[in-house]
């Protein structure tokens, strides 16, 4: 009879359960890598403007592409509908507008991709019983936030296809922080499932765990930042650093009314604050650094917490020369990439200091 296997902890397994555990982490481990891939390749879509290029949500019939030039010109045809064709890219030929197609495609494609990645195993570990019903759930709620991830993707889309040719900066955002969340369950099930806590207490290290687990709130917190920079293309203004145009904070801050609107709608406070979480942490990371040496901890951890002060610096790095060089797409997609790596570091650290 097959051993199905749980996120229990502390309790000696078979054989056969270690070896299913190591399954099922090896296939979320790969769906953490396509998520990543597809947080990626939607950051250069974004960038090369193309998110607006496919004008209907076609889960099924959308995965094959024109084929023929009567589709192409058909596609097209839609396309120049649209306030994007008729306002930022008029008389774009056919061949422009297929250069922005193929962006948003893969972009579209890849969440197919996820989708079937995801839900065949979990159908084939669910038949051959090799998950129990605690852990069948959590991932079952995953496959639900991935299909509710496609529908917020195109309500983002939909944004940008009215009066103004540019997406909500509030659905992108959120589009955007809902793919870190998902990356977020895959990854830390699959750190479960090869990595069970530990049963000993030990408080010290229990409030070190409670620092990574805050740093962890914060990335996330500077990732939605990041959303919002990128919605209104703030990183496009007060390309200087460390001063913004010569200040600390620039006089264009309180711009806005109300006070709040400017959080979202303010280029200079949605950088602002976007800088503000970035030094933040470049003072809270070392500092939760320093902290780890003192306290006992498994070789995993000790790397874990090794790791992140490194990959904090070179995000920073890449931030600033985005910011610097007014954002080239090859620095600003790193940028983007980084942010996922910093937070799956962050995410490391929390699981192996429980």
């Amino acid at each position: 009879m097959e051993q199905s296997i749980s996120l229990q902890a502390g309790r000696a397994l078979p054989g056969a359960a270690v070896s299913a555990r190591k399954s099922v982490a090896a296939w979320l481990f790969v769906c953490c890598i396509l998520v990543f891939a597809m947080v990626v390749v939607g950051g250069v879509t974004r960038l090369t403007h193309s998110g607006l290029s496919i004008v209907e949500w076609q889960p099924l019939v959308g995965a094959v592409p024109p084929l023929t030039e009567a589709q192409w010109q058909e596609v097209f045809r839609k396309y120049q509908q649209t306030p994007q064709y008729q306002q930022v890219n008029h008389g774009m030929s056919l061949a422009e507008f297929k250069g922005i197609f193929w962006w948003e495609y893969v972009h579209r494609l890849l969440g197919r991709v996820i989708g079937i990645a995801f839900l065949l195993p979990l159908i084939y570990f669910g038949v051959r019983r090799k998950v129990d019903a605690s852990l069948g759930w959590r991932l079952c709620g995953i496959f639900v936030l991935g299909g509710l991830q496609g529908v917020l993707g195109w309500y983002m889309v939909k944004s940008g296809l009215v009066d103004d040719p540019r997406v909500s900066q509030h659905r992108l955002t959120a589009h955007l922080g809902l793919a870190f969340l998902i990356f977020a369950a895959m990854l830390w099930t699959a750190l479960d499932l090869i990595a069970p806590a530990s049963s000993e207490p030990d408080p010290a290290r229990r409030r070190l765990q409670r620092y990574a687990a805050g740093l962890m709130l914060l990335i996330f917190v500077m990732v939605l930042s990041g959303g919002l920079v990128a919605g209104i293309r703030a990183g496009f203004a007060y390309n200087t650093f460390p001063l913004m145009n010569g200040r600390f904070l620039p006089a264009e801050y309180l711009l806005l009314q109300p006070w709040y609107a400017n959080w979202f709608n303010n280029m200079a406070a949605v950088q602002f604050n976007h800088r503000l979480i970035a030094w933040s942490l470049a003072l809270l990371v070392p500092l939760f650094w320093l902290a780890s040496r003192g306290v006992a901890r498994t070789q995993s951890a000790k790397l874990a917490c090794n790791a992140l002060p490194a990959v904090l610096a070179l995000q920073i790095g890449l931030g600033i020369s985005t910011l610097l060089l007014v954002v080239p797409l090859s620095l600003a997609a790193a940028h983007q990439a980084g942010a996922v790596v910093l937070f799956a570091t962050a995410i490391w650290a929390t699981h192996s200091l429980r």
